[in-house]
């Protein structure tokens, strides 16, 4: 689209600017106007008078819905920030958990999710009734777009690279466990778990990337090593029947690991490797460093850290 240099107006409608973020973020008329309440023909009138009073077409249909230009681009993280301040100023004061409504959302491994989750829930229920939790599952790379694109609140895992712009803050220092059934002839020996014997078996790997190698692989590449995976999945549900019903391996972290020894009865052991430790950070854009439900929300995944780790 072809459009000349926009002057400014004294008379700009700054409630568009609240239009042109939820389109950004939606890339869709149809979402948007679900989003902000407004009809589809409302939401384009105010799309056709972003493109005359910026001078830009701002976003372009694509085979996948609509696509922001360079301009657009570069005005998403800015806006961000305004709309981030607008509702700070427009915010009653002092953050109240029982008469909260919002949607808190986390993205994090499934690794994660299987201790935390549960736990952040229940504190939820406990202290803020009203509100509800969204999780998405994620790789770090994954994780640290969601946050740049303002789809998620904050995320959980092992991020050690982050921009400026982002916050972080450390919780947790996991180590690896393999994870196996009572009976597994490994256990039947009653001998200290050795390299050899991890790897003589099959193991199962969880991979949310669609990977058929994870952490535990980088690692035993570094030492020489390398395991047979003979079943890869997404995410965890079927690996407590997996390992229950057959001489397969699994090796998680800490946290995962327990989960299936408590819940489901399977066997334990520590890595039989020098792999060190895995740190968990959760990490958080800027841009909500002064909100007081984010605030909250952060302490709330403290003391969840705090419970599991004991």
């Amino acid at each position: 689209m072809n459009m000349e240099a926009a002057v400014p107006r004294a008379d700009f409608d700054l409630n568009l600017l609240r239009v042109l973020d939820v389109l950004l973020a939606e890339r869709s008329v149809t979402r948007a106007g679900d989003a902000l309440a407004r009809s589809q023909p409302a939401v384009s009138n105010a799309l056709a008078r972003l493109r005359a009073a910026l001078g830009d077409e701002l976003l372009a249909r694509g085979p996948d819905g609509l696509v922001p230009t360079p301009r657009a681009k570069a005005l998403r993280a800015p806006l961000r920030e305004a709309m981030a301040l607008v509702d700070e100023i427009l915010s009653e004061g002092v953050f109240d958990p029982a008469a909260a409504t919002d949607v808190f959302r986390i993205s994090t491994p499934d690794r994660q999710s299987l201790a935390v989750v549960p736990a952040l829930v229940e504190r939820l229920q406990r202290f803020a009734p009203q509100a509800a939790l969204h999780v998405m599952t994620a790789d770090r790379q994954h994780a640290l777009d969601l946050l740049e694109q303002d789809r998620t609140d904050l995320a959980i895992g092992s991020i050690d690279v982050t921009p400026r712009h982002l916050r972080h803050e450390h919780l947790i220092d996991e180590t690896l466990h393999c994870v196996l059934r009572p009976d597994h002839p490994l256990i039947r020996r009653k001998a200290r778990l050795d390299i050899d014997g991890l790897l003589a078996y099959p193991h199962v790997v969880v991979s949310a990337t669609g990977a058929r190698t994870a952490i535990f692989d980088d690692l035993l590449t570094t030492h020489g090593h390398a395991r047979r995976a003979l079943v890869t999945v997404s995410n965890f549900t079927a690996v407590p029947q997996l390992l229950a019903g057959s001489d397969m391996i699994g090796v998680f972290t800490q946290l995962a690991a327990d989960v299936f020894r408590r819940r489901f009865g399977l066997a334990t052991r520590p890595v039989p490797l020098d792999v060190g430790r895995l740190a968990i950070r959760m990490v958080w854009h800027a841009r909500h460093d002064r909100d007081q439900a984010h605030a909250w929300l952060r302490d709330q995944i403290r003391a969840v850290y705090r419970e599991v780790a004991k």
